[in-house]
């Protein structure tokens, strides 16, 4: 038997225009849920972004959201945790990781509900480094996804491996990434996609297999591609189904709750998934908290820093993540830089706070810093081959909104103005040369 467990990345940038996430909606995302909705047999693995979901509610489009609840409850769907503004983890500090990873839990779980319950974690971009495991592990989570490039021992379909930090073990899933990219890329059509997986099986047991892509591609990227790709693979697995006898059912997991306050509800979810399963001939579609109760434990492994994005050239070159902060690129690195200062000023600003005004201002820094850190502004500034002048400059505005709010914080504080002075000209001068800077490379550009 092989068992395929797709995922689905929904995102998109606090930056975002309304009319871009209203075409989005209407090209991408309401027709994935209609597929959904018109195939029962269907599963998927969903990650969801927290700055997503809440900008899906306030642009007033939270039919979205009803309809990824809905399918969460009736077992189709499995949600994973993220950071809620898609930065770069291994990139950030990682108290930012932990407070993105619970922000992002807190905001899916008011807007989806008892059924957004993840046990597993999907770090955006699928960037990773070991530095991102403790925050992880703390979160509560028992998996998490990697690109394949990450894998650094023979290609995993039959075992389930590990990773370790401070004798907690964490269950680590790969994303195939050339059979993912070929379906992102329209290199691969729904006949030829199960015969490929058909193709793996050849004698040699249960094996799985995981595609991982943006859900964007289903419609947004590639118009239509939800009917002639996935509904269509869909289809074919379900008349498979009826056409050959179904092999003794597999029990799904308990998904099993990372956070205290709802272990009840995750036993509840768990229980749903196990009454639904889907067999399809010797194809099964399963979400990949099942694949637990398929596959034994594998070895411990230490997973190579990369990300989805990243070639074996780039790791060995020391590059890991070349889409958003390559050496070799100089808007990447004064984009890093800026938000250094954001990051240091916002610190000192809520430490010298003491009195109603100056917490005002260091209040909003420390807001704004979590959106100021996502992923897409220097995505944009890569170069291989994304450009877009707007995205770097509205991404460098949201850092430069948190500098000033953060250094009024220390112009209306007791600190001695000298004080005041030093932090001025350290910091906030030094701030607005490196962004004029950058916006002459993106005038020359």
């Amino acid at each position: 038997m092989i068992y395929w467990a797709p995922i689905l990345h929904f995102y998109q940038p606090p930056t975002q225009h309304h009319w871009v996430l209203k075409k989005v909606c209407e090209e991408s995302y309401r027709p994935l849920i209609k597929l959904f909705r018109e195939s029962p047999h269907a599963k998927v693995t969903v990650n969801i972004n927290g700055v997503l979901t809440e900008m899906l509610d306030e642009h007033g489009m939270s039919d979205v959201l009803d309809g990824l609840r809905e399918l969460g409850e009736r077992g189709q769907l499995e949600f994973t945790g993220s950071a809620k503004y898609h930065p770069i983890l291994p990139l950030i500090p990682q108290d930012e990781t932990l407070r993105q990873i619970v922000h992002n839990f807190n905001t899916n779980r008011r807007f989806l509900g008892k059924t957004y319950v993840p046990s597993g974690f999907f770090p955006p971009e699928l960037a990773y480094s070991q530095d991102i495991l403790r925050q992880v592990v703390e979160g509560g989570y028992s998996w998490i996804l990697l690109s394949g490039v990450a894998c650094p021992v023979a290609w995993p379909m039959d075992m389930i491996h590990e990773v370790s930090h401070n004798g907690q073990r964490l269950a680590v899933f790969f994303r195939d990434d050339i059979l993912s990219n070929r379906i992102s890329f329209r290199d691969i059509d729904a006949q030829s996609f199960i015969q490929h997986l058909e193709g793996l099986q050849a004698g040699s047991g249960d094996r799985y297999v995981i595609t991982a892509m943006d859900a964007e591609t289903f419609g947004h990227h590639i118009q239509h591609w939800e009917k002639y790709f996935l509904a269509e693979v869909y289809e074919a697995l379900e008349h498979n189904n009826h056409r050959h006898p179904k092999r003794s059912s597999v029990a799904s997991s308990d998904v099993t709750n990372h956070l205290e306050q709802s272990a009840a509800v995750a036993q509840e979810h768990g229980a749903l998934l196990r009454s639904k399963q889907v067999a399809a001939g010797e194809i099964q579609v399963v979400t990949i908290s099942q694949l637990f109760d398929i596959f034994p434990k594998g070895q411990t492994i230490e997973p190579r820093a990369s990300s989805w994005s990243t070639s074996l050239e780039d790791i060995k070159a020391g590059n890991p993540y070349p889409l958003w902060k390559d050496p070799n690129n100089h808007v990447h690195q004064l984009l890093w830089r800026h938000l250094k200062i954001a990051l240091e000023l916002t610190r000192k600003a809520l430490d010298v706070a003491t009195d109603q005004n100056s917490k005002h201002f260091a209040d909003i820094a420390r807001a704004l810093l979590d959106s100021a850190m996502h992923s897409c502004q220097f995505w944009w500034a890569s170069k291989r081959p994304n450009w877009d002048v707007n995205m770097v400059s509205l991404g460098l505005v949201e850092q430069r909104e948190v500098i000033f709010n953060a250094y009024k914080a220390i112009a209306v504080s007791n600190l001695p103005e000298d004080t005041k002075t030093e932090y001025f000209y350290h910091w906030v001068v030094a701030s607005r040369d490196i962004r004029n800077r950058i916006t002459d490379l993106l005038y020359a550009s």
